[in-house]
């Protein structure tokens, strides 16, 4: 198979880069990545010199360019994770999250089509069914409705109807995956687990936003690596699979958690004001995944906190490089002079 994983070069999509070239060493790999900031060629050191694996820098947003790349090399199968992903960053610039999550999905969906794609997969996230609340037991299944409450949940969730419309309309073979919160290797620095690790390391405080009651199901990157490589062998055309870790914990408990696993007290906890647009709650419901195809998390929270610190204390010169790129980032963002009105 020549497949395409867009957005490889970052956290979810790097692993999953890995664990395609592991368990499907007769695929051609073709990784394209536009190298944001959180983007990092660095992550695929291991694979750019294998004779099946090909790396294409370039923007999904890029219409001819996406037009040419099919065109040229007529790919089998397209898994999407190229997406602006920081809540954060959407709230106070939502403008990219349009143009690369909604335009840039887009672009691929028709490039695909027009270029009889056999299987196209689209990552999406658990987002964009709003918030569950904390007084409530439910969980988010397949047809709880989209509610998304953020610029960046709605622009994932403006993404799978699209894929959606495509397969209701010209039968394209496609499929969605909705996932809860990812950690693991290859996560940017400034994600809370990577980051929690590196401030308590330096007994830093560690910041928790509004009450810490927030809550989140976590799950390990590779256990979600190895449910979207079964949903796109296996998973039913126009279908929607959730991909949940059945471990919910609230901010204040991964707090505590990381905090008695490093050896630290409760003292570097500090509280600091909410931001805008912070469900209180999300939980998925896996079954349908379980039932279907037969998947279910292998990794619990405790083994894969683990495996996480044993990677970033082995790569410490990868996450110093990617905090060195950041700062120089937003030193130039504060340095810059304003614009001028002209006379």
């Amino acid at each position: 198979m020549k497949i395409l994983i867009t957005g490889g070069a970052g956290f979810i999509g790097s692993n999953y880069a890995h664990y395609r070239y592991e368990n499907h060493p007769e695929d051609q790999i073709y990784v394209l990545d536009k190298l944001t900031y959180a983007g990092n060629l660095d992550n695929l050191t291991d694979l750019i010199d294998k004779p099946n694996f090909h790396f294409v820098q370039g923007d999904i947003a890029d219409k001819n360019f996406i037009d040419e790349l099919f065109a040229k090399e007529k790919f089998d199968a397209v898994v999407n994770f190229a997406a602006e992903t920081h809540v954060d960053r959407s709230i106070t610039a939502p403008d990219i999250f349009v143009l690369t999550n909604i335009v840039g999905t887009h672009n691929l969906l028709k490039a695909a089509r027009a270029n009889g794609v056999k299987r196209y997969h689209q990552v999406s996230t658990d987002e964009v069914y709003g918030d569950l609340g904390t007084d409530s037991t439910d969980l988010f299944t397949e047809t709880t409705p989209i509610a998304p409450n953020c610029p960046y949940a709605a622009s994932k969730a403006s993404a799978d109807l699209l894929v959606r419309s495509y397969f209701e309309t010209y039968q394209m073979p496609v499929t969605i995956s909705r996932c809860s919160n990812n950690y693991g290797p290859y996560q940017f620095p400034e994600k809370l687990i990577p980051y929690f690790f590196r401030l308590i390391s330096e007994n830093k405080p560690v910041p928790v936003y509004g009450d810490g009651k927030n809550v989140r199901d976590w799950l390990f990157v590779i256990d979600h690596c190895r449910a979207i490589d079964m949903i796109l062998e296996k998973g039913k055309l126009g279908d929607v699979y959730n991909v949940g870790g059945n471990n919910e914990r609230t901010n204040l408990q991964i707090t505590k958690f990381l905090l008695e696993f490093l050896g630290k007290d409760e003292s570097l906890i500090t509280y600091v004001d909410d931001r805008l647009a912070h469900d209180r709650r999300y939980a998925i419901d896996s079954n349908k995944l379980q039932r279907e195809l037969n998947w279910s998390p292998s990794v619990t929270f405790a083994e894969g906190i683990q495996k996480t610190f044993d990677w970033y204390q082995n790569h410490k010169d990868w996450a110093e490089k990617l905090m060195s790129k950041l700062e120089e980032r937003k030193h130039k963002v504060v340095s810059a002079k304003p614009l001028t009105a002209s006379r």
